[in-house]
């Protein structure tokens, strides 16, 4: 019988609000919620066509076990009991030695990540990785430094703001990170249509950059010192509200001294963004009543993410526009979630991993240590490792290298909708249930944040039943404690009703796989925070809006640091600020070198995707270069080029791009499932891995997030050598190369 659903995406952070047709247990088509109270009927062709990666042959259904070079299917039982004793056994050595990596995947839902990491409390293990080290662990550091909680996380006012500048971001392909906004590009449009000035600062001129404002080129991985010179410029410009500053800020004159001496034409040299245009943009973002700055993953994943969005936050505050009208806001969620942290320290422990001394950022390690933790002896040295939600051999610095240190583990667990090249080295491999097989509500930035351009909630029941054995995490998790010996969170108590609850589900419906309550969880969670119920929200088909954002109602108010006040140079982003001297040197020096960028296709989503036959036209990533870079190398358009680091090299095909700034070329990431066993469509795609490229281990990570190094770093290209296939290559050692599979 056909059925028709109201619910909501769940892979990014728009959240696009969707109706879902289903037929007979199938799902036949989605389409966007033209209803919907925030999203205004948009979705994306990725969450539109999603139905088609959960419907795959290749769905996880049953718990498989890897025995030899095969996997083998085997019961629940078996699955919990055998892994629950390695970490019992595991724990006896230190519960460190037992570690999770929590992937993208994980965080766009609500009880994924929450019972994730009440397992690995339970553990007792502070080895917790996540993905954020890989493009936004920055925001959260620097965050805590600034306002005294790792989620104060200011975003733009969108349809209020005069002035916008949009750096290392694409919106109207990747959709705006850290704010909910749907349709980005009918949103900048309606920017551009009421007047708001809008600059878009990049080494490529990007669809957003075609979409609206002006387009502004810089070279790659010099974004600290583009926002240096701005300040320089505002200052000198007199654009700082001083009793704004007086009355909420602290250290102003140590972040001006810093200043000092970075002026345009100095920065100039190095960014390539005219000096003259700078002053441009400063006059304009001056002059607007409401502006804001506003960065996502092409700045973050840089040598200095931390020291650039400081600065950019640092821009704001000064100039009057954070927290106020068409600046940047800190949203409200559900409930004061800084003041909850800085009560019960949550995300604040200030865990410290072996390797290289990094702090936990949100209570997470950086990845780029991982190898380096499982490969170094001693009692806390990582032995056993979940995977949730994530792919990290496609996603990490030095894949090869990780790859390498996933093989000495003596427990690998993943748990996932489908096979991946992470899980296709695990010892076992547990079937979850998709986004539209359960309960939710809007995932962590809404929810706990309002980072939301439009202020709603909605609540969505299970579109479909599980298959086969499928389970959802948050079940997962409470099993996996109990076979362990350990209580989620540790709180017996706790784990004792969960597993009752289980239980009694069971005794009630034999006929389905284990679950705990979640629309009980998810209800409990709305009465405690006033929201009323889940069934009443339910009820509101389109989502319910919320209060509209308050600007004034951050500074002096919800700044968590003992005096309330935000902090404009904490010392430890000072102490990295010495180091930018010499920086700015070797940047200088680098001028004329070959620098390589990411850059992600409307189809693509990190790695998720690429098991659709939708989404993989032409079956491989190719690498892009501007006409006069390639013709400088006796290059054309279809050649195979070798692309080489000092970490690694890859052989892929190249393409012209006459939208990059010279000097500069990209290469797509997310590709290269070549060793996926099990992803029929993706392991036959002939793409590489870009992260394969890029640096790991301490000496090679930003210091104060623990972030790798993933964009704007040198490159040298050249045609492949003789025959362009796999079996021709010579350069590097075979283990750190990787073919495109021509």
């Amino acid at each position: 019988m056909t059925e028709t659903h109201h619910t909501f995406c769940r892979i990014c952070e728009s959240l696009c609000g969707l109706e879902v047709t289903t037929d007979g247990g199938r799902i036949v088509q989605i389409r966007p919620d033209k209803d919907h109270v925030a999203t205004d009927g948009y979705g994306c062709v990725k969450g539109l066509k999603q139905h088609k990666m959960y419907d795959s042959p290749d769905r996880l259904k049953y718990p498989l076990k890897r025995v030899g070079g095969k996997f083998v299917r085997i019961s629940w039982e078996q699955a919990l009991s055998e892994i629950g004793q390695k970490v019992q056994q595991l724990r006896g050595i230190h519960p460190d030695s037992i570690a999770m990596y929590v992937g993208t995947a994980a965080g766009f839902g609500v009880l994924h990540p929450v019972f994730a990491a009440g397992f690995m409390q339970g553990v007792g293990s502070g080895s917790l990785y996540a993905s954020a080290t890989q493009d936004c662990a920055n925001k959260f550091a620097v965050s805590k430094e600034l306002y005294g909680f790792p989620f104060s996380l200011s975003f733009p006012d969108i349809d209020r703001t005069e002035c916008l500048i949009i750096v290392g971001a694409n919106p109207a392909i990747s959709k705006w990170s850290f704010l909910q906004v749907s349709n980005p590009i009918k949103r900048l449009r309606a920017m551009e249509a009421r007047g708001a000035k809008l600059y878009v600062v990049d080494p490529r001129r990007t669809e957003t950059a075609r979409v609206a404002g002006e387009y502004v080129g810089i070279r790659p991985n010099t974004d600290v010192f583009f926002y240096l010179s701005f300040l320089n410029e505002l200052l000198a410009q007199g654009g700082v509200d001083h009793s704004r500053v007086a009355r909420f800020m602290k250290r102003f004159d140590k972040l001006e001294a810093l200043a000092r001496e970075w002026t345009p034409e100095r920065t100039e040299t190095v960014t390539h963004v005219p000096a003259a245009k700078l002053r441009e943009m400063v006059t304009a973002y001056r002059t607007a009543k409401g502006a804001a700055l506003y960065c996502s993953t092409g700045v973050n994943m840089g040598t200095h993410g931390s020291l650039a969005f400081w600065l950019q936050e640092a821009i704001n505050a000064i100039s009057g526009n954070l927290d106020s009208a068409g600046g940047t806001l800190v949203g409200k969620g559900v409930f004061d979630f800084a003041a909850f942290g800085k009560r019960t320290g949550m995300l604040l422990s200030g865990h410290k991993g072996r390797i290289g001394g990094f702090e936990a950022v949100n209570d997470a390690l950086p990845g780029g240590v991982l190898a380096d933790e499982i490969l170094t002896p001693g009692d806390r040295q990582v032995r056993a490792l979940f995977v949730t939600g994530g792919n990290p051999l496609i996603t990490m610095s030095n894949a090869n290298r990780l790859r390498d240190a996933f093989t000495k583990l003596e427990l690998l667990v993943c748990l996932d909708i489908q096979m991946s090249e992470t899980a296709h080295l695990a010892h076992y491999v547990l079937p979850c249930t998709s986004p539209l097989q359960r309960p939710d509500l809007p995932f962590v930035f809404p929810l706990l944040l309002g980072m939301q351009s439009r202020p709603y909630l909605q609540a969505t029941r299970a579109v479909l039943p599980p298959e086969g054995e499928q389970r959802d995490e948050a079940t997962i998790y409470t099993q996996l404690a109990q076979a362990s010996g350990v209580s989620l969170f540790r709180g017996k108590p706790l784990q004792k009703l969960l597993e009752a609850s289980i239980r009694y589900q069971q005794r009630k419906h034999p006929d389905t796989q284990p679950a705990i309550p979640q629309e009980g969880i998810l209800d409990l969670l709305l009465r405690t925070t006033r929201e009323g119920s889940f069934k009443s929200l339910l009820k509101k088909t389109h989502g319910r809006e919320r209060e509209e954002h308050e600007p004034g109602s951050f500074l002096g108010k919800r700044v968590i640091h003992p005096d309330a006040r935000m902090d404009l140079a904490p010392p430890v982003l000072l102490a990295e600020a010495k180091k930018l001297d010499a920086s700015f040197e070797r940047e200088y020096a680098q001028r004329d070198q070959l620098k390589l960028i990411t850059k992600r296709a409307i189809t693509t989503h990190n790695s998720w995707t690429h098991n659709i036959e939708d989404f993989i036209e032409g079956g491989t990533n190719y690498l892009y270069m501007h006409p006069d870079d390639a013709a400088a190398r006796g290059l054309e358009a279809g050649d195979v080029v070798d692309v080489r680091t000092k970490t690694a090299a890859v052989r892929v095909p190249m393409q012209l791009l006459a939208e990059l700034l010279p000097g500069v070329c990209a290469l797509p990431h997310g590709w290269g499932h070549q060793h996926a066993t099990g992803m029929s469509v993706a392991s036959r795609t002939r793409g590489v891995n870009v992260n394969v490229l890029a640096a790991d281990g301490a000496d090679q990570l930003e210091q104060v997030s623990g972030m790798a190094h993933l964009t704007g770093f040198v490159v040298d290209v050249r045609k492949a050598a003789g025959p362009q296939d796999t079996e021709s290559w010579s350069g590097l050692p075979e283990d750190r190369f990787q073919a495109a599979q021509l």
